[in-house]
């Protein structure tokens, strides 16, 4: 299975913290916003890097920026919206692209019904996020859509995954990396994630 376990000891503790029954909305929301900036840390490490000089107090000196690679955050609406404000603080140039994508409660298939990307999208190093990935389903309609606007790198940045749900994105997609905080045993006969951490969407908002 192509998919990289992110298993950075803050993330992994903080990612137990999210995981507990007895955490409510607002430290949900809190350790969500934490965990996907340390996330887009490990992400990153391998953008482009230029030399430029600059002029500190002391002397001129050659410095390392950011080589001009172009990035954009996509959330899948609703949990996904929880772990932009992390990876924007860490990357304030990204443009943010939003994908709408419930699942079917019965079908357990993925129902499209809103798509807004940035222009250049063609353009651009594109990160999906998702706090779940569990059947796959949402994630590779989300790639569809993506791909069909031009998008082609692509990467898949979750906390929580199923093995299902990575053997779908890797069947349907297997251009695309997927990072992800921990890889759980399985899925439900619902398609919730064991052990997981429950509905992300109705943690972070306090809905049922």
């Amino acid at each position: 299975m192509q998919v990289r376990i992110i298993d950075h000891p803050l993330i992994q503790h903080k990612l137990s913290l999210l995981r507990d029954i007895k955490t409510g909305p607002k430290e949900f929301r809190e350790l969500l916003e934490e965990i996907a900036m340390l996330m887009a840390y490990e992400i990153t490490r391998n953008l482009p890097l230029t030399e430029t000089e600059i002029e500190t107090p002391v002397a001129k000196c050659l410095c390392k920026t950011l080589a001009g690679k172009k990035l954009a955050v996509v959330p899948i609406l609703r949990a996904g919206l929880g772990m932009v404000s992390g990876v924007v603080k860490l990357i304030p140039a990204a443009k943010v692209g939003h994908i709408g994508v419930y699942r079917d409660p019965e079908s357990l298939q993925p129902v499209e019904y809103y798509c807004k990307l940035p222009p250049d999208v063609a353009e651009r190093e594109i990160v999906i996020i998702d706090p779940m990935l569990a059947t796959g389903g949402s994630a590779i309609a989300a790639m569809d859509m993506i791909k069909r606007k031009g998008g082609r790198q692509i990467k898949l940045m979750c906390l929580v995954a199923a093995p299902e749900g990575i053997r779908a994105v890797n069947e349907r997609h297997p251009d695309v990396e997927i990072y992800a905080a921990a890889v759980d045993e399985r899925l439900n006969e619902h398609g919730y994630i064991v052990p997981g951490l429950g509905d992300a969407g109705d943690r972070i908002f306090g809905t049922k």
